[in-house]
């Protein structure tokens, strides 16, 4: 059963809506709650893949600045190996676009903490940036005319009963990929809103704190770097 974190809840700086400053960087929020072995690993499982997402910006030579939360900098920047656990699984097919393969061992691992742990919340954000993603890929191979099929990521983690299809459409549209962003973004807070726990002191309460924590630090980069 869940613990009840009334202290770490309730010592937590109160958090803006979506394009505000961050109330504390994403490693501050790790270090809070690094006291409870439960809730610290459902959060570093949440900011792993904001690392992940630093670590392609610098690979594609976007940013030079680097501020993860579960990975070291210079990991980051792919000077030293990643942790085993994010490693291809040895009998997976080559995916099409080479950074899938890190994708999909981020998803799995991502998936495995939110089953270890009892967490429904990170087992249900899995499952919705996972179908999310997967239609946004669907929706580019289309208009490539290629087999979407070829470019989705743990399709079977994936939330099935999700119609992201208005969001796509509207995604589509935008004028460029930035405004495309902010699409997506405010969809994603919007469902982060609807699944907080909010007020439970539960692990999830931290766990969905720090899903939006992590929206306003990587838009306060963003505009930093605009």
């Amino acid at each position: 059963m869940a613990q009840r974190n009334y202290f770490l809840v309730s010592a937590l700086p109160a958090m803006g809506d979506l394009g505000a400053a961050p109330p504390l960087a994403p490693a501050d929020l790790r270090e809070h709650v690094a006291g409870g072995r439960r809730p610290i690993a459902l959060i570093e499982a949440v900011f792993l893949g904001d690392d992940l997402r630093q670590r392609e910006a610098v690979l594609a030579g976007e940013t030079v600045e680097v501020a993860p939360a579960v990975l070291t900098p210079a990991q980051v920047r792919d000077e030293e190996p990643l942790p085993a656990y994010l490693a291809a699984e040895e009998d997976a097919a080559v995916p099409r676009v080479a950074s899938d393969a890190l994708w999909a061992a981020y998803f799995r691992h991502a998936a495995g903490v939110g089953r270890r742990e009892g967490s429904l919340f990170l087992t249900a954000w899995v499952a919705h940036e996972v179908a999310l993603r997967n239609a946004l890929a669907a929706a580019r191979a289309k208009a490539l005319g290629l087999e979407a099929a070829e470019y989705l990521v743990t399709p079977d983690l994936g939330s099935a009963d999700e119609d992201f299809g208005p969001l796509v459409n509207e995604w589509a549209a935008a004028a460029n990929p930035l405004d495309g962003l902010k699409v997506l973004d405010r969809a994603r807070w919007h469902w982060l809103t609807e699944h907080e726990a909010w007020f439970s002191f539960g692990d999830d309460e931290l766990a969905a704190y720090a899903a939006k924590l992590m929206l306003l630090a990587r838009w306060h980069r963003l505009s930093k770097e605009a």
